[in-house]
C-alpha cells in the first residue's frame, strides 16, 4: 500500500523501490484572468517588461524540474518532456496547459500542476504594475496516463 505515513503515523516520502518502471504523462492547466486591455498588451507583444508568454513558459518548464524542492514528500524526477502552452482564451483570460511526461516509478501529475500554477505566478509578476486585479484560478489535473492506476481524464467518472 503506498502512503505518506509509515507505522507510527508519520510522514514519509513513498518507497517505490518495487514498483514498475512505465511511461507515465499528466496535464494540467491554469488561468490568469485580467482586464482585457492587459491582455491585448500581452496578445500585442507591448508589455514594457517584455514577451510575458515566453517567459512564463520558461518559469513553467524550470519550476516542473524543480518540483521535489518546492512539494515536500515529492519524489525527484527525471523527467523527459515538459512542455508549457499559453494562449488567450476570450478577451480577458490566459490559459495556460503544462504537459509533463517521463518513463519512471511514479506519477508526473505535481509536476505538471507546478508547471501551470508557475506559469500563472509569473504572468502575474510581470503585469501587476498594469493590472493588480488578476485572479488565478482554475488550476487542476486534466488527464494522467500511466502507472497502477490507469487514465484519468477530468469530467470522466471512473
Amino acid at each position: 500500500m503506498l502512503t505518506h505515513l509509515d507505522s507510527q503515523g508519520r510522514a514519509n516520502m513513498v518507497d517505490v523501490t518495487d514498483k514498475a518502471v512505465t511511461s507515465r504523462e499528466a496535464v494540467a492547466e491554469a488561468r490568469v484572468r485580467m482586464r482585457p486591455e492587459t491582455l491585448q498588451m500581452i496578445v500585442d507583444g507591448e508589455h514594457p517588461k517584455g514577451d510575458v508568454f515566453a517567459v512564463a513558459r520558461i518559469a513553467g518548464i524550470q519550476a516542473a524540474k524543480k518540483t521535489s524542492d518546492l512539494i515536500p514528500l515529492c519524489h525527484p524526477l527525471l523527467l523527459t518532456s515538459v512542455k508549457v502552452e499559453l494562449s488567450a482564451e476570450g478577451t480577458d483570460a490566459v490559459r495556460i496547459q503544462a504537459r509533463c511526461k517521463l518513463a519512471g516509478q511514479t506519477g508526473v501529475e505535481m509536476e505538471a500542476l507546478t508547471a501551470a500554477s508557475v506559469a500563472a505566478l509569473t504572468i502575474y509578476d510581470m503585469c501587476k504594475a498594469v493590472d493588480r486585479g488578476m485572479v488565478i484560478e482554475a488550476v487542476r489535473l486534466l488527464e494522467k496516463q500511466g502507472g497502477k492506476s490507469g487514465h484519468f481524464k477530468a469530467g470522466e467518472s471512473r
